[in-house]
């Protein structure tokens, strides 16, 4: 008993780390157990520490499909663990420096604050500086250019098939000619319908989405043991895709009814 409680003791007074979920998972680590750590790869000086947390790694996509088996130390166990024999402690130097701000829209006054005070630091928000270089700017545009040539495929193939249903309709038109009401009524009439149609279209679209996310993130977090989210739908979005579609869908009915409606209304008639 005396030596259980020594060792346990013992085991209280290490320093603590946190690992990665993936590596708790694929090493069966759980809080409490004791890991020995090395910065050096045939493991000499290695030092015990205790898990005392299990943590979820920020997500990134540069890393997708890699397994992160990760551990987080105190600056001051970092140290001792990394430092070359016979560096005096306190000589090391700092590359990075993460500074968290009260207010986050303080970020880029605050960076031009620390360069006019300190020439020759480099200082940029972390927020939307990855995103507008390397991998993350081509998939941007990857994304743009997909986008634009998804829009115009479909807009000519929704023209072409709103002109062969109104076609299908040119018995009716004719008759509505005939009847005397004048282009503009039938214009206004199937300027609503095309509205209404276009509205409709949207919001299934929007819902179908909505159902799809869910899905589609569950499967590929699962796939490549992430949690990434894959696909966001967020209200900017959605607002974007109705303002988009709206206005197509209108358009291709208008544009298809106006050359069927400026043919003679005998002649539709007949068919």
């Amino acid at each position: 008993m005396a030596a259980a409680a020594a060792t346990l003791h013992a085991a209280d007074t290490l320093p603590s780390v946190l690992i990665s979920r993936q590596l708790s998972e694929s090493g069966h680590i759980a809080v409490g157990d004791v890991v020995r750590l090395s910065a050096s790869a045939d493991g000499g000086s290695a030092q015990q520490f205790r898990v005392s947390g299990v943590y979820e790694p920020t997500p990134d996509p540069a890393r997708l499909g890699a397994v992160i088996r990760e551990v987080q130390l105190h600056l001051p166990d970092l140290l001792t663990l990394t430092r070359e024999p016979g560096m005096p402690a306190g000589s090391e130097y700092v590359q990075t420096i993460n500074v968290a701000l009260v207010d986050p829209a303080d970020a880029a006054a605050f960076s031009r604050d620390v360069q006019a005070r300190m020439p020759g630091v480099s200082a940029q928000p972390a927020s939307g500086a990855a995103e507008s270089t390397g991998p993350f700017l081509v998939l941007r545009r990857f994304h743009l250019a997909i986008a634009i040539v998804t829009i115009v495929a479909s807009t000519v193939f929704l023209l072409a098939l709103t002109i062969m249903l109104v076609d299908e309709r040119r018995a009716t038109v004719g008759v509505l000619r005939l009847i005397g009401l004048p282009i503009r009524r039938i214009i206004v009439q199937l300027f609503i319908e095309g509205v209404l149609i276009a509205t409709i279209g949207s919001l299934f679209g929007i819902v179908l989405s909505l159902v799809s996310e869910g899905l589609i993130n569950r499967f590929f977090q699962w796939r490549y043991d992430t949690a990434l989210v894959f696909v966001r739908v967020t209200p900017e979005v959605a607002a974007i895709c109705v303002a988009i579609a709206v206005p197509l869908g209108v358009s291709a009915t208008v544009i298809a009814s106006w050359a069927l409606l400026r043919r003679n209304g005998l002649r539709l008639a007949r068919r």
